[in-house]
């Protein structure tokens, strides 16, 4: 017979609520700031604010995940030959997507964006946080499974994403496939699979970004 398990540990939900007409207006709000955000292929080389990243990484590991596992892992890179290193093997990658790997169809919806194989952001973003998904767990030499990493992860990301805007910070997701490279160029253990790259800084003075429009609350949303 199965044993019933005892209760977990548990602590007050500490909770702010606030009036309808209040919560409206925060939502408003951050609807307003979280849709500024661009993607930034024209970085400026400022260096950040010492502790800033560390923040908004915070605020990413706070996500939910399964079991709770946190199943991710935050490289920060911001040494020069370390950038350019990553810059030369995922050039390389981009440059076989562009020339045989990419179908028409897609090179096709990229067009508009203005994309290539040629990723100078890679050097000139002050920093680069890589983000890895912990496949399975390795503790003391034990595999122990993981769960939805992909949406834990995921999940994760966009807190980054909002956080680092917030903080007043323009990034990119990068996704140069296949990201093997990333694992040997920073020493990853082999249960870590690479997610996302993310360029992080200033904009350059002089850069400007795709003239692009959002769907409205029409297309995205249906109600039952």
């Amino acid at each position: 017979m199965t044993q019933p398990l005892s209760p977990a540990p548990s602590i007050p939900l500490r909770f702010q609520r606030f009036p309808g007409a209040q919560m409206l207006e925060r939502a408003k709000a951050f609807r307003v700031e979280i849709a500024q955000r661009r993607s930034v292929r024209e970085f400026s080389p400022d260096p950040l604010p010492e502790g800033l990243l560390d923040e908004c990484l915070l605020a990413a590991g706070s996500a939910p995940s399964g079991a709770n596992q946190q199943p991710w892992t935050f490289v920060v890179i911001e040494d020069r030959e370390v950038k350019r290193k990553i810059r030369a093997a995922a050039e390389e990658e981009e440059r076989a997507f562009y020339a045989s790997r990419a179908s028409a169809e897609w090179l096709a919806v990229l067009a508009p964006l203005g994309t290539d194989w040629n990723k100078p952001f890679l050097e000139t973003a002050p920093a680069l946080i890589a983000v890895f998904r912990q496949a399975y767990g390795l503790e003391g030499g034990e595999k122990r499974d993981h769960y939805y990493t992909q949406e834990s992860v995921g999940i994760a990301v966009g807190f980054l994403l909002a956080a680092l805007h917030h903080a007043g910070l323009a990034t990119l997701t990068h996704t140069p496939s296949p990201m093997g490279f990333l694992n040997q160029i920073l020493g990853r253990p082999v249960n870590e699979k690479p997610f996302v790259l993310i360029p992080v800084g200033l904009p350059a003075p002089s850069c400007r970004v795709p003239d692009i429009s959002r769907k409205s609350i029409g297309d995205i949303r249906r109600r039952v």
